[in-house]
């Protein structure tokens, strides 16, 4: 990595980040080899890279399936009124769930998307009629069954020629 006011991934970096997103479990030693460096110097560009903040965590990812969790359904959710403490309680009330894999405030139609995993449409009845509907300012689920995954990936984008970092500051959360 260079140093300037804004960090730059080179060709290196991204390659290890590309690595380490297939398989964060690789070896340094199986890393170094991949991106063509010696041990010392992948170690250290590791540590560089932890420093950024780039890596938000490291996850082991299970089959659901083999758990027998087969249903995957993504449901639609509009609440009464978008008011910042019926946001709040909704966000709250889902953030206790399980079962919700991913919930996304969103634009258009519905106020909420979320993304359900439950072994059964037992589970996934009882997940609506006594979670879901019992939030207070819920107004409208509407669900939708995945009949199949065609296509489900972790790893992000990333150019292969390289990156500059955005600073933090330059955040759009800091602009208003």
């Amino acid at each position: 990595m260079t140093s300037s006011s804004k960090q730059r991934l080179d060709r290196t970096d991204i390659g290890i980040l590309n690595q380490l997103q297939q398989n964060a479990r690789i070896t340094n030693s199986e890393l170094a080899r991949a991106v063509n460096l010696s041990p010392t110097p992948c170690f250290n560009r590791v540590r560089a890279l932890e420093k950024t903040g780039i890596f938000k965590q490291h996850v082991t990812l299970l089959n659901p399936e083999v758990l027998g969790l087969r249903i995957n359904v993504f449901i639609q959710v509009s609440l009464e009124k978008q008011v910042e403490d019926a946001l709040t309680r909704f966000e709250r009330a889902i953030g206790e769930r399980p079962e919700v894999m991913e919930c996304y405030l969103m634009t258009g139609d519905a106020d909420y998307l979320l993304r359900v995993v439950v072994p059964d449409v037992m589970a996934l009845e009882r997940f609506i009629l006594d979670r879901l509907t019992k939030i207070p300012g819920v107004s409208n689920i509407r669900s939708s069954f995945a009949l199949k995954q065609v296509r489900y990936k972790t790893a992000l984008p990333l150019p292969a020629s390289g990156l500059t970092l955005p600073d933090l500051d330059d955040s759009p959360s800091d602009w208003t």
